[in-house]
């Protein structure tokens, strides 16, 4: 341990010697990309092994071993957590961005190894969710740790975090161009060469990663056969619109769900509860099962049966609005279902399962227009990929990402015109009646959401321990002005004076200005008291309670130039408006860099 240790110091004085900062990050990047992209290769190959050996046995048992298999799996991943793990499993990209507002960007090695194990688990015995998360969230800890072993700066460490998004993001989708956008948009950098270089390095590596171990393996089988006709745009908006409404059904589902599972006091309590739900579901709905890309890989194909697989309508199938019906089940179906995986402790991501319904509600809508009867013709197969694209933008307002992904992943570069329609009528109306997503709603309630706003993000990436001082001399109520001058002023370069009772607790201020007229006057030095001087503080601020912003705001309404601090009564220190301000200032400057 300890040659490691002289080898590391060795290696980062060379380093610092012989290469540049911008290019050892980008050698970084190029690393962190292949990182990334191993732990989401290893993340499918484990995943589809595990599937592999209990797909013979649902068959065998005609889909009984549905309502099992669910709760081995969440038991599974209940027992790694509590005798392994030992803390809860975290969602994947809230907890990054967590991190990245809040905690300098600093992920603990165990999130390196748990999603590799968890999500595997989750997602082989049948958890109706996606593997995106848990490969960014472990490409991510291993950035975290390595940057932070090479002795990398906060600003560059968020930078190398999203790189391993996007080489996750890359090596699963094989899409390196919707890699590098969903890590400006989901992660908010600024789009410039100091960081779109690394990304795209990062991209290219992930991407490479999954070429050299999956080989030319392609998740999505398909080449467009017809291209974008002018007749059908507003078909292409009417899609937009339903793709827009199911995006905020998801959302109020996933946190209503959630909410349900809170109730519930024992982790055991909810394992056998969401387990038994996943079962069922899976017993009359199977496309549920695992991440459903074969489901999707179907409906491209036109094979809307073998999609929906066996279950216990097969007698009713050859009617195709039952098969219409079914297909729309599995758009109401998937949130519940993903949620309740994740909700009764299992692991795993959002954005597969995102397009697994926007698939099901494309197919859906061009095969209600196809079957009305007045002699409309649109492709299945087009708007199930345009399906996907609405619901990833709505659900993840993330339009920019849900264009390129679909595109890419698709070759489907005839039809950017009606993703673009279709992803931007959804994002404007999920935007405008949703203000957060899945991934942000819990960071904003606790005011750790990094956004493109350079002021609000600043204001997010600060911390109240940074400026609280606490140089400041107390008094207690019950002192004469004599002790207080002798004990206090005397030995203090402040002219404030924070005024404490036994328990520490903050009963008011004195200000120099206000003892001013009588601290020469020796006839009242010992029959006046602190308490016939002090007075309320103008406002306070609240330890781990108001954000920057709320700081900030109290200062403005206040008018005060120092605030003091108190958590749960107890008296801190104070905040001054100029320590305040500077810090924001330094902030801003190597946030801008």
């Amino acid at each position: 341990m300890l040659n490691l240790k002289i080898l590391l110091k060795k290696f980062l004085k060379w380093r610092y010697k012989h290469i540049s900062n911008k290019t050892f990050i980008q050698l970084l990047s190029i690393l962190i990309g292949f990182l990334a992209g191993l732990a989401a290769v290893t993340l499918k190959n484990l995943t589809y092994f595990i599937q592999s050996l209990l797909e013979k046995g649902i068959i065998i048992s005609e889909n009984q071993l549905y309502f099992v298999l669910p709760i081995v799996g969440l038991t599974l991943v209940y027992l790694y957590v509590k005798f392994v793990n030992k803390h809860p499993i975290a969602h994947a990209v809230p907890s990054i961005l967590f991190a990245l507002s809040k905690n300098k960007g600093l992920l603990s090695v165990k999130k390196i190894y748990t999603p590799l194990v968890a999500a595997p688990l989750t997602v082989g015995f049948g958890g109706s969710v996606g593997l995106l998360g848990p490969a960014v969230k472990s490409g991510a800890a291993l950035s975290s740790n390595l940057s932070r072993l090479l002795h990398v700066d906060v600003k560059t460490r968020s930078l190398l975090i999203a790189c391993a998004s996007a080489g996750a993001i890359s090596s699963i989708f094989q899409s390196p161009i919707a890699a590098i956008i969903f890590a400006v948009e989901v992660f908010s950098l600024d789009l410039t060469m100091l960081s779109v270089l690394p990304l795209l390095l990062a991209s290219i590596s992930g991407v490479l990663t999954s070429y050299f171990f999956l080989g030319n393996e392609v998740l999505f089988n398909f080449s467009i056969s017809e291209g974008f006709q002018l007749k059908d745009v507003p078909f292409y908006i009417l899609l937009g619109v339903a793709t827009a409404f199911s995006s905020i059904y998801f959302t109020k589902m996933y946190f209503g769900i959630v909410e349900l599972f809170k109730r519930f006091k024992s982790p055991k309590y909810k394992l056998l509860f969401g387990g038994l739900a996943i079962g069922i579901m899976l017993y009359f709905i199977p496309p549920l099962y695992g991440e459903g890309f074969g489901f999707i890989n179907n409906l491209l194909d036109g094979k809307h049966l073998l999609a929906l697989g066996q279950t216990p309508f097969d007698a009713f199938l050859d009617n195709i609005w039952i098969v219409i019906a079914l297909l729309f089940g599995i758009t109401i179906f998937k949130a519940i279902a993903m949620t309740t995986t994740l909700a009764a402790g299992g692991a795993g991501g959002v954005f597969i399962p995102t397009m697994v319904m926007g698939s099901a509600l494309g197919n859906v809508v061009a095969k209600v227009i196809n079957n009305l009867g007045f002699g409309f013709e649109v492709s299945e197969s087009n708007f199930t990929l345009i399906g996907m694209a609405g619901l990833i933008a709505g659900v993840i307002h993330a339009p920019l990402t849900a264009i390129f992904l679909i595109a890419e992943i698709t070759g489907g570069y005839e039809l950017f015109v009606p993703l673009m329609i279709t992803a931007s009528i959804s994002y404007l109306i999920t935007k405008n009646i949703l203000d957060y997503t899945i991934y942000t709603k819990e960071l904003a309630e606790k005011d750790a959401l990094l956004t493109h706003n350079k002021d609000q993000a600043v204001l997010t990436l600060m911390r109240l321990d940074d400026v609280i001082e606490t140089n400041f001399k107390a008094v207690q109520p019950e002192m004469t002005l004599g002790e207080m001058l002798l004990k206090s002023v005397s030995k203090s370069t402040r002219n404030i004076y924070p005024v404490l009772d036994k328990e520490n607790k903050m009963v008011g201020i004195v200000l120099l200005d206000d003892i001013r007229e009588f601290m020469f006057d020796t006839t009242k030095h010992y029959n006046t008291f602190v308490k016939d001087f002090m007075h309320s503080a103008p406002e306070h601020i609240f330890y781990n309670t108001d954000s920057m912003k709320q700081v900030m705001q109290k200062f403005q309404d206040s008018g005060a130039w120092n605030l003091p601090v108190v958590k749960n009564g107890i008296y801190m220190g104070f905040v001054s408006k100029s320590k305040l301000l500077t810090a924001y200032r330094r902030k801003l400057i190597n946030y801008s860099r």
